[in-house]
């Protein structure tokens, strides 16, 4: 199990995945967080990660948001 910052739903989160075979990743699970809750080096994290990391969820399916 690996994690990641993200934004899902337009709000800031942790992202739970797998890593596949074919080197593919699958979302399974996300937790809302707050930045202010992180130190510098995790402010660093959140700014690199949100980045290329945009998911809606919805059904209870994680959809990548191109954009």
């Amino acid at each position: 199990m690996n994690w990641s910052f993200a934004i899902v739903n337009g709000r800031l989160a942790e992202v739970f995945f797998d890593k596949k075979k074919d080197s593919r990743k699958h979302v399974f699970a996300h937790a809302y967080v707050r930045q202010n809750d992180y130190k510098k080096e995790g402010r660093k994290w959140i700014a690199e990660d949100t980045k290329r990391a945009r998911f809606s969820y919805r059904n209870q399916q994680y959809k990548l948001v191109q954009g």
